[in-house]
């Protein structure tokens, strides 16, 4: 995976960052799961109305509530997936205290001095409230005039596109965000600057070129500057 660190935004930049990565023309799909308990907290949006009943159903169901049940988590859309994530980085504190109150129910301990975004403690990351990603189109399927700037991007793009084919086991090109917990939601912006507290990193699989011409895209429409030339 090739990790793309944005080291500096507020948390309105940063969710739409993540909106865009949902809008451009070279996506094939996406899987975002989202626990209940975000949903819950951020339900005041008319657009979350479905995904609210359903978590109101979930939550008064007789599911163990401090468990890893798979029937906590939803699947949702990209608008259902930023506005989630708006509700904690750019709302007004509402969904914040829904959440808190939640996980303080079930007894889950989280520390808000601890810094956002670390990878390093995912696999103790409980509970997982948001598990989000997209996958873009194969090489192979990029249409000449739809996708002309990606592929004109390559410096040998029969090449590219033959040795993708060609790969054991075969090679999917995505972008995932980091998995998001209590921290990540409650405590990633710093209220005094409103900019992210720790650098978030979208994670990258794919041919580089290809990864690069469309992050390229994701940043200008999101109004975020473009990555460093290496």
């Amino acid at each position: 995976m090739i990790g793309y660190e944005l080291a500096s935004c507020t948390g309105a930049e940063l969710v739409r960052f993540v909106r865009t990565l949902g809008k451009h023309r070279y996506l094939a799909g996406r899987t975002h799961h989202v626990h209940a308990f975000a949903i819950e907290a951020a339900a005041s949006d008319p657009g979350l109305a479905e995904a609210a009943e359903w978590a109101d159903g979930v939550l008064d169901g007789g599911i163990e509530l401090a468990s890893k049940d798979p029937r906590l988590v939803r699947t949702v859309t990209d608008a259902e997936l930023a506005l989630v994530l708006a509700a904690f980085w750019e709302g007004d504190g509402t969904a914040a205290a829904r959440l808190r109150t939640r996980l303080a129910e079930v007894g889950a301990e989280w520390d808000e001095t601890e810094e956002p975004f670390d990878e390093s403690r995912e696999e103790d990351l409980f509970p997982v409230l948001v598990d989000a990603g997209w996958e873009l189109l194969p090489l192979a399927h990029l249409d000449p005039e739809r996708h002309k700037g990606a592929i004109q991007s390559f410096d040998d793009f029969e090449v590219a596109k033959f040795e993708e084919d060609c790969a054991i086991p075969p090679l999917v090109t995505l972008h995932e965000l980091p998995l998001l917990g209590p921290v990540d939601l409650l405590a990633a912006i710093d209220p005094r600057t409103e900019q992210i507290r720790a650098p978030f990193v979208l994670w990258q699989e794919g041919h580089p070129t290809y990864l690069d011409y469309v992050l390229r895209g994701v940043l200008k429409v999101a109004k975020l500057p473009p990555p460093e030339d290496d």
